[in-house]
C-alpha cells in the first residue's frame, strides 16, 4: 500500500482539524471519490497539488500529452475543442467535484481531447500522471470512479448530439439551462440563480448565439426567467419547453 511522504504526514495528521470542512465538501460533491474510505481519500487528496487558477486562464491545451488528473474544487472551467474552421465546439461545463484530465491514469497516455480554460476564479487540485497511477494502483477503486466519470461524459455526449436530431433550438436551450441550473445553481429568493452569460449557454446548447438571445428574451417576457448582467435567474422552470 502507498505510504505517505513524511510532509503528507504532516497534511494527514491535521486533517481533522480545520480542513476537516474543505475535505468533507469535496469528497461530498466529486464522484472520483466515491466509495473510497475517508482516510484513503485524504492520502489521495494529500498527494495532490492545490493551485489558484485565475478567470480566463488556460488550464490544458488539446494535443498536449496528458500528464496531470485534476479536480476543480471552486470555480467553473468550460472544456472545448477548437474546430477546423476555428469555432468553439463547448463539450462541457465543469463545475465543483468535476474532475478531467482522466486519459492520464492510461499506461500510454494520450493526448489531451480538448482544452479547459477557467470562466470564473478557480481552485483546483492536481496530480502529475506518476503520482495518480500509483495511488490508482494501490486504490483500485480510483481507477473504477474514473471510468465511470468517462462513461458519464460519454453518455452525455451522446444524448447532446441525439438531441440535435430530434430536439428543436428551443428544447435544446431549456433542457441545457436546466441541467446547469442543477449542478451548479444558487436558489435565491425564490429562484434559481445561474451564472451563464447567452453566448455561453448557446454554445452548450448548440444554438447560435442570436437564437439563444431571442428564445431567452422571450420566456423573460413570459415570466418564465429573469437576465441580468452574466447571469440567469429561472424563476418558473415548468414553463420551459423541455417536451
Amino acid at each position: 500500500m502507498m505510504q505517505p511522504s513524511r510532509t503528507n504526514r504532516l497534511v494527514l495528521d491535521q486533517a481533522s482539524e480545520a480542513p476537516f470542512a474543505e475535505l468533507s465538501m469535496i469528497l461530498s460533491k466529486s464522484p472520483l471519490f466515491a466509495g473510497i474510505p475517508e482516510r484513503q481519500c485524504q492520502l489521495i487528496i494529500s498527494e495532490g497539488t492545490r493551485r489558484e487558477i485565475k478567470g480566463r486562464e488556460s488550464i490544458i491545451r488539446s494535443g498536449e500529452k496528458a500528464s496531470h488528473l485534476f479536480l476543480l474544487q471552486t470555480g467553473r472551467v468550460k472544456y472545448f475543442r477548437i474546430t477546423k474552421s476555428g469555432q468553439e465546439l463547448v463539450l462541457w461545463w465543469l463545475s465543483d467535484g468535476d474532475a478531467f484530465g482522466i486519459s492520464s491514469l492510461l499506461t500510454d497516455a494520450p493526448e489531451y481531447l480538448g482544452n479547459a480554460e477557467a470562466i470564473t476564479a478557480c481552485q483546483i487540485l492536481s496530480w502529475p500522471r506518476s503520482s495518480i497511477r500509483q495511488l490508482a494502483r494501490a486504490y483500485p477503486r480510483l481507477s473504477e470512479n474514473a471510468l465511470g466519470i468517462a462513461l458519464h461524459y460519454l453518455a452525455v455526449y451522446a444524448k447532446r448530439h441525439a438531441a440535435l436530431i430530434t430536439q428543436t433550438a428551443a428544447q435544446r436551450l431549456a433542457h441545457t439551462l436546466v441541467d446547469v441550473a442543477h449542478r451548479t445553481g444558487h436558489p435565491r429568493d425564490g429562484h434559481v440563480e445561474v451564472e451563464i452569460t447567452n453566448e455561453q449557454l448557446g454554445k452548450l446548447a448548440d444554438v447560435g448565439l442570436f437564437t439563444a438571445t431571442r428564445l431567452l428574451s422571450a420566456w423573460e417576457k413570459l415570466g418564465v426567467l429573469q437576465k441580468r448582467r452574466g447571469k440567469v435567474c429561472i424563476e418558473a422552470p415548468e414553463k420551459l419547453p423541455l417536451d
